[in-house]
């Protein structure tokens, strides 16, 4: 049976939880928006997904850099600091005593409109800000098995038509290619670009190993990933040859090992893309990977802690 490789284990502390919004903590219940608000009218909005680890949102200066960056590029005031944010987090961490296996949503729409109308001039008051944190690891069985990925006819824009840079809320394209693949029994969609190479998946970004060298998109079609990122800058650390490049599902299905990066699942080994399946799962490079991403993630936590005076 397919299954989404943000699935979890239900975890009963989750029906406790106290939800930030607009500087209130309020219980799960009680945490609502408007239906006026710009994100449930149309999809107005910028959001980042954070890992916690050890009681620290890990790489938390990139995904607010993104979140600065996508609101800046909407026009979209956020109203708060990149200082008042990080205190709101953590503020949001400590009134659920969350420490670790955390996975927080944090969420920004244009705010209020006085009707439901795409015009930005339509609304009325400030910013919506939503820090949603949930106690939520991935599934080991998951990622001990392995991800099913199907490729979908479904492409990644490019930048003058829905710029894949921008992590909107607007996400009705990596909506459709989950759906294909789901209806096709996989667990991801793996996207082409507009020339047919190969960009990324749905809700992940998607690397293959051939002959001891790990290979990714170009990048032009797909988010800025920030695990992504890291996974390039620990290979390079570690003297692993890595490429951006343009390549074919030709050279997919004739990898040696395929994995997906994400910030909730961190580095997840593919066992299949279309049919194809991959000798061993995990690879030796991909766990070679994951230790190395675990290290950093580790590594990052630690460096905020003695930042913070903790």
């Amino acid at each position: 049976m397919a299954q989404s490789i943000h699935d979890f284990h239900d975890d009963p502390r989750n029906a406790d939880i106290r939800i930030w919004i607009n500087g209130r903590l309020l219980p799960r219940a009680e945490a609502v928006v408007s239906v006026f608000d710009s994100g449930f009218v149309l999809g107005d909005g910028v959001w980042e997904g954070l890992r916690v680890v050890d009681g620290e949102p890990v790489f938390l200066a990139a995904h607010l850099d993104r979140l600065f960056e996508g609101a800046r590029a909407l026009a979209l005031d956020i109203g708060l600091s990149r200082a008042q944010l990080a205190a709101a987090l953590r503020e949001t961490l400590a009134a659920n005593n969350m420490h670790d296996g955390v996975h927080v949503r944090l969420m920004v729409t244009r705010g209020i409109k006085r009707t439901p109308y795409q015009d930005p001039r339509a609304c009325i008051g400030n910013a919506t800000v939503v820090i949603l944190p949930e106690f939520k690891r991935p599934k080991p069985e998951l990622l001990a098995q392995g991800l099913k990925l199907f490729t979908v006819h479904v492409r990644r824009g490019a930048p003058d038509v829905q710029d894949p840079k921008l992590n909107s809320h607007s996400k009705i394209n990596c909506i459709t290619a989950c759906i294909q693949a789901t209806e096709a029994g996989a667990d991801e969609a793996l996207m082409l670009d507009p020339h047919g190479f190969v960009a990324t998946c749905n809700s992940t970004h998607f690397f293959i190993v051939r002959k001891g060298e790990v290979w990714t998109s170009s990048g032009d079609y797909c988010l800025g990933g920030i695990t992504r990122a890291n996974v390039l800058q620990v290979c390079r650390e570690a003297g692993i040859p890595v490429f951006e490049k343009n390549f074919s599902l030709t050279q997919v299905y004739s990898a040696d090992e395929a994995f997906c990066t994400g910030t909730y699942a961190g580095v997840a080994p593919v066992r299949s893309v279309d049919g194809r399946a991959f000798d061993t799962v995990p690879g030796p490079m991909v766990q070679r990977l994951q230790a190395l991403y675990a290290d950093l993630v580790r590594s990052d936590a630690a460096a905020a802690r003695a930042g913070s005076g903790a």
